[in-house]
């Protein structure tokens, strides 16, 4: 038997129609005059997002998290019950397609317009080009005597491996970290708010290949509790700084080293420190795996080897960490991001969390 659309059922769907048409619009507006848009957009959306994230601020853990969670299991229940007592659903059915639509529609028109910004390196007056073997191998070794100096400083086990930290203290450290930048470098003003736990969705995210996400309709930059320690303060400041409407993941990146780096924590220098040297450290050996590593031997043999050997354990243990959530799950999480990378023009994909290593190597080289 047909149902039959009462008006605030097609309202709802043309609603949800509207919003979605509006989606993909805004997105080729912007393509093409991303520039005349620019930075007064980044400039609206930084404020959208900041009022959003003091909002859910009292709670500590990201509030998507459960509040997804809730909204999907009380649809399943209410449509599960309308089904029963041979109600019509399709109410319910426009209800969600209005509250998926808005919620995609604050997604795009809120935040994700960032990936059309001008490049990150246009604002720091920094110069990205094509690099050499040898450039590569320098910077590589810079950042592998940066995380080696400090690997020693950072809190330990009796055994060597890092010690666990406390999250909340870390989230607050970095959810402000871009604080000073922002006092020389205005792209990095935006909201200081703790980064969040993910309790319901960290380990599936693990699972997709993910090590946290920045859930725009919220304003929440939020972390697994799983990450490993080695990587978590540097996590932590890439998804704070997509909080700031840096949305392409090759400067979200970059910017997590620079607030790591300029950060008086040691766990968040050393975290920052580790992780340019494992971009660099990669790149130089799919270029060229003899030299990388005849570098890394060298560097164990000088007077830091003690930190190189650090260093170099805290690489093991991580990916040991991280491949006990390898699987089928995640090549699809990766193939979905892959495929969202792509439609706001990051050609590359996730290609794109590896070409940080030129905007490393620009830095290395601006001394």
């Amino acid at each position: 038997m047909r149902e039959h659309l009462d008006n605030a059922t097609r309202l709802r769907l043309l609603a949800s129609l509207a919003a979605l048409v509006a989606c993909p619009l805004l997105m080729l507006a912007f393509a093409h005059a991303g520039r005349v848009l620019f930075p007064a957009y980044r400039n609206l959306s930084k404020m959208w997002i900041g009022l959003l994230s003091w909002l859910v601020s009292p709670v500590p853990c990201a509030v998507w998290d459960w509040l997804a969670t809730g909204l999907a299991l009380a649809a399943v229940a209410i449509l599960v019950r309308r089904v029963r007592r041979r109600r019509p659903v399709l109410p319910l059915l426009s209800a969600a397609c209005l509250a998926v639509s808005l919620t995609l529609l604050s997604f795009v028109a809120g935040w994700a317009l960032n990936h059309y910004a001008p490049p990150l390196a246009d604002e720091l007056g920094l110069e990205v080009r094509e690099y050499s073997i040898d450039e590569l191998a320098d910077a590589t070794d810079h950042y592998l005597r940066q995380a080696a100096g400090l690997a020693r400083q950072v809190p330990r086990e009796e055994d060597g491996s890092l010690a666990e930290q406390d999250f909340s203290s870390l989230a607050r450290i970095a959810g402000s970290s871009y604080a000073r930048l922002a006092a020389s470098h205005p792209i990095f003003e935006g909201s200081t708010r703790p980064v969040k736990a993910l309790l319901l969705a960290g380990d599936p995210l693990l699972y997709s290949g993910h090590t946290g996400i920045f859930w725009a309709p919220t304003g929440e930059s939020s972390v697994p509790l799983g990450c490993p320690p080695a990587d978590l303060p540097y996590i932590m400041c890439h998804e704070a700084a997509h909080r700031l409407g840096l949305a392409s993941e090759q400067e979200a990146n970059f910017a997590a080293y620079l607030a790591c780096e300029d950060s008086d924590d040691v766990r968040l220098a050393y975290s920052g420190a580790y992780n340019a040297f494992a971009y660099c450290f990669n790149a130089l050996y799919r270029a060229d795996p003899d030299r990388a590593t005849q570098l890394l031997q060298q560097a164990a043999e000088g007077e830091l080897g003690e930190g190189v050997a650090l260093v170099w354990s805290d690489r093991l243990a991580t990916h040991e960490a991280y491949a006990a959530y390898e699987g089928t799950f995640e090549r699809v999480g990766t193939t979905v991001n892959d495929t969202y990378l792509r439609s706001f023009g990051q050609s590359q994909g996730v290609r794109s969390y590896g070409l940080v290593v030129d905007y490393l190597i620009a830095w290395n080289e601006r001394g």
